[in-house]
């Protein structure tokens, strides 16, 4: 006999984040039922999604062995930086091993949810819709959010009218799009980089505008990927900044010799670059750095330093922004550019409500989002099982902010709409072990 809803977690997405809640909620024998817009998994990984924003050439900027799910290791033949192909290869074999599918209605938008009464321990009422079927109302005991947030873009305004073609980057799929053209990439983060590097062998000319100066790390250091040396030695922030940026500037260069601001802040206070050829392209004249741009009017683009430059056309590489829509803002308590949740994860006033992937951190990988959703299961079968570390998880998450862990490890991160949910990775893990550790 299946579980009726009111007795099941709703679970939103089948990206990473979403499977490892399924796994987490699978493991301790907590019903859930999963919902996904597409028709398959991988969120962000399937360029099949509508909703997905990588493009053909896309590839991780961390390291297989420092992203993957501990319990689902990538075979050793995957490459140390997979292909968006290889990503959804290997969750869609995740999921096949855990036989995950059967708990999920793909094909399904989560149109509204809201808590059926104000009471801590509340319902959750989801109204959904099936392809082009009449939406469905159905209450369940509990709502995880995983739908992502690398979805939404976030399209800045600039003073003037362009009269060529303005993109954000979640509408670029390949480089032939810029066949013959004029190119003016908007931000030098790592998809903006990686573009531009992806451009040169199309476009008629690249250049990329930047209103701040970046940390660029290459992704091999001695032959290996360079995320997987060193870490073993903790030091204290200010030390390590000042050591990891002169080694950098041993193996890349000072940036400010191509053209880009000396950053005003100290590395790992904004999230680094991680590209190995975009100063290379740089410095053979294939990609050009310009200032930020003061207006646009007509082909021509005014920058802030006096110069000007016809483009054809314009791509905002500005990345995305939160965006839970069938959520109102006030039940994940959104304060400024984000949701303030504790450990990134739960919202005060109620017992089961989570946010799984709402979390940024040079490192972090998809383990952290399992080891996310491994306390959000044990947390939750605590509440069934009325024990008193349930209790104490919840005193925590319902106490001032003021008194919650500080995650940022000492570091003062940029205080921009990217940065406003990011954390050191190491003080994170440890903080989120250590209260799933509690349950045990």
């Amino acid at each position: 006999m299946s579980t009726p809803t009111h007795a099941q977690i709703a679970l939103v997405g089948a990206g990473p984040s979403g499977l490892a809640g399924a796994r987490n909620l699978q493991k301790l024998g907590i019903a859930f039922q999963g919902f996904e817009a597409h028709g398959d998994v991988g969120g962000l990984w399937n360029i099949e999604n509508p909703r997905s924003t990588v493009y053909a050439s896309a590839h991780l900027i961390s390291s297989k062995r420092m992203t993957e799910f501990s319990e689902f290791p990538m075979a050793d033949t995957v490459a140390d930086y997979p292909s968006h192909r290889e990503l959804l290869d290997y969750f869609r074999a995740f999921a096949r091993r855990f036989d995950l599918h059967r708990d999920y209605r793909f094909h399904t938008r989560v149109l509204k949810a809201e808590p059926v009464s104000d009471a801590p321990g509340t319902r959750w009422r989801l109204t959904t819709q099936t392809g082009d079927a009449a939406p469905e109302v159905a209450e369940y005991k509990g709502l995880v959010v995983a739908n992502g947030t690398l979805a939404e873009p976030n399209m800045p305004t600039f003073p003037g009218q362009f009269a060529g073609a303005l993109w954000h980057t979640s509408a670029y799929k390949q480089a032939t799009q810029f066949a013959g053209q004029r190119v003016l990439i908007v931000g030098a983060g790592n998809s903006g980089c990686d573009i531009a590097v992806d451009a040169v062998h199309h476009a008629r000319s690249i250049d990329i505008s930047v209103r701040r100066g970046y940390y660029f790390v290459p992704k091999y250091v001695f032959g290996k990927p360079a995320d997987s040396i060193g870490g073993k030695l903790t030091l204290p922030p200010w030390l390590k900044q000042r050591i990891d940026s002169t080694i950098l500037q041993w193996f890349t260069g000072d940036p400010v010799r191509f053209g880009f601001p000396r950053p005003d802040y100290r590395m790992y206070e904004s999230h680094p670059v991680v590209n190995s050829l975009i100063l290379y392209h740089i410095g053979h004249g294939d990609v050009g750095v310009r200032p930020d741009i003061a207006r646009l009017e007509g082909h021509t683009v005014h920058f802030k330093d006096g110069s000007a430059r016809d483009y054809d056309l314009v791509l905002a590489a500005t990345g995305y922004k939160l965006h839970y829509p069938f959520l109102d803002h006030a039940l994940l308590n959104w304060q400024g550019m984000a949701p303030r949740l504790y450990l990134n994860i739960f919202a005060p006033r109620f017992d089961r409500l989570a946010v799984l992937g709402m979390v940024e951190a040079s490192g972090l990988g998809w383990q952290g989002r399992y080891e996310q959703a491994e306390l959000v299961a044990r947390y939750f079968k605590a509440l069934d099982d009325g024990s008193p570390q349930a209790g104490a998880l919840r005193s925590a998450k319902d106490a001032d902010p003021a008194a919650w862990p500080d995650l940022s490890g000492g570091y003062r991160y940029l205080k921009l709409e990217r940065m406003a949910y990011y954390v050191h990775k190491d003080t994170y893990r440890k903080a989120v072990r250590a209260a799933a550790a509690a349950f045990h």
